[in-house]
């Protein structure tokens, strides 16, 4: 069976859940080969091994971490001629992104980024694609070189399957450009213990109608209740109401979680583009005309500040 090169994502050998979903993707086109890179990279082996994971390929370098992709891009090439896979996958992110990107016009591939799902066909993997403002849903393939495609978060299922995980180092010659940008500072993002907003199971999010900083407390506070991440439209972040860094829309992040909760917003294309593949979604809004209620699951015409804190009290309330 053909092998499928996966780029790990993790922090300090701890992998991330996009990951483990892209495996469960990967094992659908061939055998799975693992590549995890920086500090703590061989630790990431067991939980490789653990979801599909034939091979674990390492290595690690102070240029990981102390210059921008090109140190990366150099070693997924290396693992690429050293494995010949199908297929390249990464889970999306602006980095990964940009690492898939670099890769594909070194070895001369295609690349699809931000599938939604992938399937094996008999020319290749098939690509499901949500474009356009997720107004239109597409497949694709890759026609020419070996495959290059990114994935959104959330977008399989995270599935065990115990493989061997062999761990095999892997040797990495820098080109002249790997040096050619240094990180000179690191900013270390505060946590607020909440789930990573792209890569959320559940996501509420407070727009326009929320009408204020303080009142995003509310928002929180559902969120808090469910285990979820909390988002805010392009027009609560404008207004200063709530950090850029969790925007959803086309000018922010784009998520796509199991369960997505809109309160106060009206459903514009520009927040609509980045949560429209959402499983299912929730909206409270107090005008019954709002766009929003074009796509939703279910929706709620009433007063988010009676609404919003009636649910939360309940979610509270069945969960003992």
């Amino acid at each position: 069976m053909a092998e499928v090169l996966v780029y790990v994502d993790h922090v300090d050998g701890a992998v991330r859940k996009p990951t483990l979903e892209l495996l469960t993707l990967a094992r659908r086109l061939g055998e799975p080969v693992a590549l995890a890179l920086g500090a703590g990279a061989e630790a990431t082996a067991p939980a490789l091994a653990e979801h599909g994971a034939v091979k674990v390929v390492t290595a690690d370098a102070p240029e990981f971490a102390d210059y921008l992709v090109v140190p990366k891009v150099d070693a997924v090439q290396a693992a690429y001629e050293s494995v010949s896979p199908s297929a390249v996958l990464f889970p999306s992110s602006g980095e990964t992104k940009e690492i898939a990107a670099r890769l594909a016009v070194r070895i001369g591939s295609g690349v699809i980024t931000d599938a939604v799902d992938l399937q094996a066909g008999e020319e290749g993997p098939v690509a499901t694609q949500s474009v356009f403002a997720a107004a239109y849903t597409t497949t694709s393939r890759i026609t020419k070189g070996t495959p290059v495609i990114t994935v959104k978060p959330n977008s399989a299922p995270v599935e065990a399957a115990p493989a061997a995980g062999t761990v095999e180092p892997l040797t990495v010659a820098f080109g002249e450009l790997a040096t050619g940008t240094k990180i000179i500072s690191r900013t270390p993002r505060e946590s607020t213990g909440r789930p990573e907003l792209t890569e959320a199971a559940i996501v509420v999010s407070g727009g326009r109608g929320v009408n204020g900083a303080d009142n995003f407390a509310i928002i929180e506070a559902l969120a808090d209740s469910l285990g979820a991440a909390v988002g805010a439209s392009r027009a609560a972040v404008d207004a200063g109401w709530y950090p850029h860094s969790h925007q959803v829309g086309q000018t922010g992040k784009s998520v796509s979680p199991q369960l997505y909760i809109a309160s106060g917003i009206s459903g514009a294309i520009q927040h609509r583009a980045g949560m429209q593949t959402s499983k299912t979604i929730v909206a409270v809004n107090k005008d019954a005309e709002a766009p929003i209620f074009d796509l939703v699951d279910y929706g709620v015409v009433g007063d988010l500040f009676e609404v919003v804190p009636q649910l939360t009290e309940e979610i509270k309330a069945r969960k003992g």
